[in-house]
């Protein structure tokens, strides 16, 4: 069984890359998750100090551990963190997750959340063997409307009041790709290599006749 302390995942793809974040990533998330327009749709932020981003981190060992939230840093070529991803609300026994994401202003519209979609989805239907990928959109975001349909992903419909943002409910769009449809995607075209130890809170049952999928 895999050791749930392990810090050595890293999910690599032609130009990004997603790793577990660390202590040291605190002054680079403060300085993108400061920004107002970043955080605009979530129900956290903007920063206001650093001691935000060392308080999130110190709580991903426990989540990773109890399989509450796999949380990775999005990263280039040079490892400088440009934003975040994470498999959330994970049912093994449903064989599903959401994913959650956000980067950096200065990186939309430049492929690399397209790119840190791909290396996530590869993660979640190949080696947590996941049948179904959701995602919550901000009826009011567009924007990641857009990304998630230009991937693949199927719009399902309105949650109504589904997500609390301060004092504020809020309507999202429920969004799925299940996994036949990733593999038809232009998600799965996106070369993709694993390494590393696969926290075995998140991984599902052993598909029938399946054989067990090792790190590439």
């Amino acid at each position: 069984m895999s050791d749930p302390t392990a810090t050595d995942l890293e999910v690599r793809g032609p130009h990004v890359g997603l790793r577990i974040p660390r202590e040291e990533d605190a002054q680079r998330l403060f300085e993108l998750a400061r920004d107002g327009e970043v955080t605009r749709f979530f129900s956290w932020g903007p920063y206001e100090e650093q001691a935000e981003a060392l308080a999130w981190l110190a709580t991903l060992p426990q989540r990773r551990a109890e399989g509450i939230a796999l949380e990775l840093a999005i990263v280039d070529r040079d490892d400088w963190v440009i934003g975040i991803i994470a498999v959330l609300e994970v049912s093994k026994r449903d064989r599903r997750a959401v994913v959650g994401i956000w980067l950096g202003q200065a990186y939309w519209g430049t492929g690399a959340s397209d790119e840190s979609e791909a290396l996530i989805a590869h993660l979640v239907f190949e080696h947590l063997r996941m049948e179904r990928f959701g995602a919550w959109v901000d009826v009011r975001n567009a924007r990641s409307q857009g990304a998630f349909e230009r991937i693949g992903f199927v719009r399902e419909g309105t949650l109504r009041g589904w997500h609390r943002h301060g004092d504020e409910r809020r309507d999202l769009i429920s969004y799925s790709l299940l996994r036949d449809e990733w593999q038809q995607s232009p998600l799965a075209a996106v070369e993709v290599s694993v390494t590393g130890t696969v926290p075995e809170a998140f991984v599902c049952a052993q598909r029938p006749g399946e054989a067990v999928h090792a790190a590439d």
